[in-house]
């Protein structure tokens, strides 16, 4: 059966360095990606690639069996991806902030900003401003963007990155809700995540 997320024979050059080439991968709902390998071996650049926002050098991101540059629009709806930089403004409260995703058409008017904030433990400091916040928290903000939309395939660049232990457990409980929903997680992760899926699958890129 063709799986629902296929990365095909990947190379990915940056400058005059090869990051990876002969890369394969696929995923189905209720499965998350793990990739691992050192930094600079193109994790992130992988990601970006699988999000359309960069070209690889050859191969093919296939969805549902077709190139994503022929279903541009329907793949970018279906996805959500949280870079490694938090991508928040910082003068803005995280409510403002969910409220400027909706403005930007980026996420959907019909679901409650408040109660994604609520799901990522910040809706104590939903009106006090980003700067002020730690960056763990500011990490949060960031994730609390995948629940105001309806995609499947979350892409996320080291998604607990700064975040406490008990914030991590609380994050690897909202990725499990997610893939055990009907939903499916491609990542990086320098550190070990300690979630119950028999579903977790790792790739590593290898410099």
């Amino acid at each position: 059966m063709t799986a629902e997320l296929e990365v095909v024979d990947l190379e990915c050059i940056r400058g005059d360095r090869r990051l990876f080439s002969g890369l394969n991968l696929s995923l189905n709902t209720g499965q998350i990606q793990r990739v691992e390998g050192p930094n600079g071996v193109g994790k992130t650049s992988l990601l970006r690639i699988i999000c359309g926002l960069s070209l690889p050098e050859s191969g093919d991101i296939l969805w549902q069996g077709l190139p994503i540059g022929a279903q541009r629009a329907d793949y970018c709806s279906g996805l959500a991806y949280v870079g490694h930089t938090h991508g928040i403004k910082l003068e803005l409260s995280p409510l403002e902030n969910l409220r400027l995703q909706v403005a930007l058409g980026v996420a959907d008017t019909e679901l409650n900003i408040e109660g994604a904030l609520e799901r990522v433990g910040l809706y104590p400091f939903r009106s006090q401003p980003c700067r002020t916040l730690s960056a763990g928290q500011c990490r949060r903000v960031a994730m609390a963007r995948l629940f105001l939309g309806q995609a499947r395939l979350w892409v996320l660049d080291e998604p607990v990155n700064g975040i406490d232990q008990e914030g991590v457990r609380e994050i690897e409980t909202l990725l499990e809700s997610h893939v055990s929903h009907g939903g499916m997680i491609v990542l990086t992760s320098h550190q070990p995540l300690c979630m119950d899926l028999p579903a977790v699958r790792t790739v590593r890129i290898q410099p």
